[in-house]
């Protein structure tokens, strides 16, 4: 961190902690504490200065809601993978996350939206249009696929990468649509409705 700081010259805004599910190994007790430390660092530097605020980046979240203790130092945002081709794991896990550190929608951000591959050829197989509340023939697949991002799981903020300007101007258009809650709560009970199918 103070590294950094000298590197840009100024304290950083926000510092992630990314992918501590990577090296959490070992029992429950010792990942707790090593969770626990590493979040007590960055808590420390935020009140040092060294940056404006700190938070959690995971791909997996799922070990992550039985490690987070009531003593641990709460993140200020906890980034999570999201969209349609996040598993419903995956989802659930974000959410009992940012409810056991007791995170707001605003502070609960999404990444890689389109799983890591915005020219997927999937993306012109899928037709994302049916989340969006009155889709027009201006909104396309990815931008459809973007705004659902913001439902699954329910986030404030969704990061994308990209070097392309054209598309990061195609994805913040997409942002005057509304995703249809209805039909998203719908998509997200059909992992359970079929798993609880008995074959014939």
């Amino acid at each position: 961190m103070e590294q950094t700081n000298r590197d840009l010259g100024r304290a950083p805004d926000l510092v992630f902690l990314h992918n501590p599910e990577r090296s959490l190994t070992g029992p429950p007790d010792a990942a707790r504490d090593a969770l626990g430390m590493a979040c007590a660092a960055l808590d420390l530097a935020a009140a040092e200065g060294l940056c404006g605020a700190w938070g959690i980046s995971s791909w997996d979240p799922r070990p992550l809601p039985g490690l987070a203790v009531g003593s641990m130092p709460r993140p200020d945002v906890l980034m999570v993978r999201g969209g349609l081709l996040a598993g419903i794991d995956v989802l659930e896990a974000s959410e009992a996350l940012a409810a056991r550190w007791g995170l707001c929608t605003a502070q609960l951000w999404g990444m890689s939206p389109f799983g890591g591959r915005a020219s997927d050829p999937l993306w012109g197989t899928l037709d994302p249009q049916v989340f969006i509340e009155g889709p027009d023939d201006g909104l396309s697949a990815l931008q459809a696929a973007f705004r659902t991002a913001y439902w699954l799981p329910r986030v404030g903020r969704v990061a994308v990468g990209t070097d392309d300007s054209s598309h990061l101007r195609e994805l913040v258009d997409a942002l005057r649509y509304e995703a249809d809650a209805r039909n998203v709560r719908t998509y997200r009970q059909l992992p359970r409705e079929r798993a609880g199918c008995q074959p014939l």
